[in-house]
C-alpha cells in the first residue's frame, strides 16, 4: 500500500477511504486503487474493521480502479500475553484489469508478506 486517504467520514467509525499500491513485477502490474467502505469497532479487547469497495466517481487515470469484495481485519488481544496482538485478515480482491492468473498469485503473496512486515516494523517504533 502506497497510500490511504479517508474521502468521507461519516461518523466515529465508519468512512469511506482510497488506498494506492505501487506497480507490482516490474508494472506488469499497474498500479492500483481501492475505494472501500470501512467500519471499525472495538471487539473482546480488540478491534474489528470490515469494508467493501463503492462505486466512487472521482477516478484517477494513473490508477487501475481494482474492487475488494467483503473482507475484515480482527485485530485480539493475545491471551498469554497482553502486550502481543493477533492479526487475521480476510481478503477477497479483485484486481481487474487483463492479468495472468500467475502474476496476480504471485504479486498478492508478495504484497501481504510486505504489509505484514512494514505492520510489524511501524509497531515497533510506537
Amino acid at each position: 500500500m502506497t497510500s490511504m486517504d479517508i474521502l468521507e467520514h461519516f461518523e466515529e467509525n465508519c468512512c469511506v477511504i482510497r488506498y494506492t499500491t505501487a506497480g507490482q513485477l516490474w508494472n506488469i502490474i499497474s498500479p492500483r486503487e481501492f475505494v472501500d467502505f470501512s467500519y471499525t469497532v472495538g471487539y473482546e479487547e480488540g478491534l474489528l474493521s470490515c469494508g467493501l469497495s463503492v462505486d466512487w466517481n472521482e477516478k484517477r487515470p494513473e490508477f487501475i480502479r481494482g474492487y475488494n469484495h467483503p473482507c475484515g481485519w480482527f485485530c485480539v488481544r493475545h491471551k498469554d500475553n497482553p502486550h502481543q496482538s493477533l492479526l487475521t485478515g480476510y481478503i477477497q480482491t479483485d484486481l481487474r484489469g487483463m492479468i495472468p492468473q500467475s502474476a496476480v498469485d504471485t504479486a498478492m503473496a508478495s504484497t501481504l508478506v510486505n504489509f505484514y512486515g512494514d505492520l510489524q516494523k511501524a509497531l515497533q517504533k510506537a
